[in-house]
C-alpha cells in the first residue's frame, strides 16, 4: 500500500498521460481479493476445528493475542486518520487489513478467557468466524470500489442525468451528448462530452460556465468538452454518438465526408 502511494505521486510522462495514479486501485483490488481470500480460509478452518475440536493452549493464546493486539492497535491508530478522510481506496484497504488483525486479537483474547474459564473451545472457531463474516464484507466493498474504477463507471454520488441537466442550464447549450463520468483514482473524478452550442454565446464563455458549475455542483476539476454547431455538421455525423451502436455508425464517415463541413474544437 505504502508503494503504491509512493508510485501514485510520480509525475506522468507522454506515454502515461495521467500519471501512474492507477497503481493505489490495483493495489486496493489486490489487497482486497487477498482478504476476501483470507476470510474464505478463515471459515474453513472454523468449520473443520467446529467438526473435530482440538485442545488449545489458553495462556499462550492470551499472550500471543495482546501482543499482537498493541502492534495492530498503533498500526491502525496511525492508519486511521488518512483512510477515513482521505477516502482513498488504497489506504482504505490497508485500513481494512489491519484493522481485521486487530479484530482478531481482540477475538483471540476473548476466546481464550472463555477457554480459560469455562474449557469451551468452540468459542474460538465461533469468534473466528465472526471476525471473518465482519472483514468479508469491508473487504468485498473495497473489491467493488476498486473493480467499478477499473471499469471506468460512473462514479456512485453522481448521477449522470442531474449532470446533464446542469449542463444544460448554461446559456448557449442546446444538448449534450456522448457525456462519460469516471474516476482515475479516489478523489480524481474526470468528465468528456459532447456540447451543442447555439451562436448566441462565444465558446469560450460557454466552457467556463459549464467548467464552473461542474466544479461547483459535483466536484468535476478535469473536464474535457467538445463544442458542436449542429448546423454544421454534415447530416450524417449529426448523429454521431458512442451511446448507441447507430450512433457509432454515424461517427464512421469518410475523412473526406467529414473534412468538408466546417467544424470547430
Amino acid at each position: 500500500a505504502l508503494f503504491a502511494s509512493w508510485l501514485a505521486r510520480r509525475p506522468a510522462t507522454p506515454a502515461r498521460s495521467y500519471g501512474f495514479y492507477r497503481a493505489e486501485v490495483l493495489a486496493a483490488l489486490s489487497n482486497a481479493a487477498f482478504l476476501v481470500l483470507i476470510c474464505i480460509g478463515i471459515f474453513w478452518e472454523a468449520a473443520q476445528r467446529l467438526l473435530a475440536p482440538r485442545p488449545v493452549d489458553a495462556p499462550l493464546m492470551l499472550a500471543i493475542a495482546v501482543a499482537g493486539l498493541g502492534a495492530n492497535g498503533a498500526a491502525a491508530w496511525l492508519l486511521t486518520r488518512s483512510a477515513l478522510h482521505r477516502h482513498d481506496v488504497n489506504l482504505r484497504s490497508a485500513f481494512l487489513h489491519v484493522v481485521g488483525d486487530l479484530l482478531g486479537s481482540v477475538a483471540a483474547i476473548v476466546a481464550g478467557l472463555i477457554i480459560l474459564l469455562t474449557s469451551w473451545t468452540p468459542i474460538d472457531p465461533i469468534l473466528s468466524a465472526g471476525i471473518g463474516l465482519l472483514v468479508l464484507r469491508s473487504a468485498w466493498r473495497v473489491l467493488w470500489d476498486s473493480v467499478e474504477v477499473l471499469l471506468e463507471a460512473t462514479p456512485a454520488h453522481i448521477a449522470p442525468e442531474q449532470v446533464r441537466a446542469a449542463m444544460l442550464e448554461v446559456p448557449g447549450v442546446r444538448g449534450v451528448h456522448d457525456l462519460h463520468i469516471w474516476t482515475v483514482t479516489s478523489g480524481f473524478v474526470a468528465l468528456s462530452g459532447h456540447v451543442e452550442v447555439d451562436e448566441t454565446r462565444p465558446w469560450s464563455a460557454v466552457l467556463l460556465d459549464l467548467a464552473q458549475i461542474l466544479r461547483d455542483r459535483f466536484g468535476i476539476l478535469h473536464v474535457t468538452l467538445q463544442p458542436e454547431q449542429p448546423a454544421a455538421l454534415p447530416e450524417a455525423f449529426r448523429g454521431c454518438s458512442l451511446e448507441s451502436p447507430e450512433g457509432l455508425r454515424s461517427c464512421l464517415l469518410p475523412l473526406d465526408e467529414v473534412t468538408a463541413a466546417p467544424h470547430r474544437h
